[in-house]
């Protein structure tokens, strides 16, 4: 019987990074990113104002208060999106908008509010003042973002393999970039197997059940940032298993869920072997120990078990990273913590991802609390669960206060 460890490093062989294609900026959230972005040039461009104000040269108020405010007169008017026409004189002042370019010549920006200009004046196209009273000293700098303030040209923006946020989107927009290369998504197919299925949509009849794990997979495939495409429910023969199958073909990965284990229907091994090649492999995991690996048509697949917890332990344990490996993603993005066991626990010494509910104590200590039943058809106690407590193998007792991590359905406890 293989280890969690050794199956899954037999499986990840099996996947590399897919290749590269460019999409257009807009379509670029969530994707991931295939190669790394270097700043072009710097940002900001050029330096500019970091508020609405008076471009001044610092020198020229370093007296100014509001007991002694100092005049300047009013030279030009800088807008954004404007460029300064003429240079700043010493001993004047020139009004500028927020994100406006700096004239040559200022150091430093006073904010409107320390003039005796009225901040509800200070609006595009108002009548330009002659003069303004500065009614405090300001630094060098103030007000002022340099050039480069925020990236400086050829440093390192992004670095391949990021999975790309809203902030990331927006730095590639500032950067110029219209179209980013990211990772192709892998197209995922996804089978249920099983005469006992029905479709969720169809009343439930004698000896029935609805299928959970098609719909719950497509939406693990998706959440992973991949293309699910569901095959739908095959019934328990070897030609109706084959001919789901055979749709597969162009897919990067299939997977299926139950006929992987030792029983007399369990035809989904007959079917994959007539294309391809099956390990059925008995992992030393609980719950999901019926778990193959192998390809058809040369395209790899895993076969899952059927309960519905099973199936998705053993998706977020052993597919999970290999999909993320197609992605470009070499660590696996599953959060974990540390929690205290806080009421005793059992496990038949294989390794174990107990469904648990977690709180914080008030000295601040994790603790992990069973959400009930272990039955791997009981999917209400993956629902009600914050994530899954790994019992280690040859653990069968799990006293109180025993630390153990957890890998965390949510990041925010």
């Amino acid at each position: 019987m293989y280890s969690v460890d050794e199956a899954l490093e037999r499986i990840l062989r099996h996947f590399a990074p897919l290749p590269t294609e460019h999409v257009r900026l807009e379509e670029a959230f969530g994707r991931v990113l295939a190669q790394p972005i270097h700043a072009t040039h710097d940002l900001p461009p050029f330096p500019n104002s970091a508020l609405d104000g008076y471009a001044v040269r610092a020198a020229d108020v370093a007296t100014a208060s509001s007991e002694s405010p100092v005049r300047l007169p009013v030279i030009g008017d800088i807008p954004a999106g404007s460029f300064p026409q003429a240079p700043l004189r010493a001993g004047t002042a020139m009004r500028i908008m927020t994100g406006a370019p700096l004239p040559e010549g200022a150091d430093a920006v006073v904010p409107v509010e320390q003039t005796d200009d009225a901040p509800s004046r200070f609006a595009l196209n108002s009548p330009l003042p002659e003069s303004v009273l500065v009614r405090a000293a300001v630094p060098s700098g103030n007000g002022v973002r340099p050039v480069g303030e925020d990236v400086r040209a050829g440093a390192l923006v992004l670095s391949a393999g990021r999975r790309l946020r809203a902030a990331d989107v927006g730095i590639l927009a500032g950067l110029g970039m219209a179209h980013v290369p990211v990772v192709r998504r892998p197209v995922v197919a996804i089978l249920s197997t099983g005469d006992e299925l029905l479709p969720p949509h169809v009343p439930l009849a004698k000896g029935k059940i609805h299928d959970m794990n098609g719909v719950a997979l497509c939406a693990s495939v998706q959440e992973l940032g991949c293309v699910p495409r569901f095959l739908g429910i095959a019934s328990d023969s070897v030609e109706a298993v084959y001919g789901r199958l055979q749709a597969a073909a162009d897919c990067d990965v299939i997977i299926s869920t139950a006929g992987v284990s030792v029983g007399a229907l369990d035809v989904v091994k007959e079917a994959i072997t007539r294309r391809g090649t099956l390990s059925l492999w008995r992992v030393n995991i609980r719950p999901g120990k019926p778990l193959a690996f192998g390809d058809f048509g040369g395209v790899p697949f895993f076969g899952l078990p059927g309960n519905p917890v099973s199936a998705l332990v053993t998706f977020d344990v052993f597919v999970r990273p290999a999909l993320l490996k197609l992605l470009g993603i070499a660590h696996s993005d599953v959060p974990q913590a540390t929690a205290e066991v806080a009421e005793p626990m059992n496990s038949d010494g294989r390794r174990t991802y107990a469904r648990v509910k977690l709180q914080r104590a008030a000295d601040g200590r994790l603790l992990a609390f069973s959400t009930g039943t272990q039955s791997s058809g009981a999917i209400s106690s993956l629902v009600n669960a914050d994530g899954l407590l790994i019992i280690p193998e040859s653990m069968t007792e799990v006293p109180v206060g025993t630390r153990l991590p957890v890998r965390l359905f949510n990041q925010v406890l």
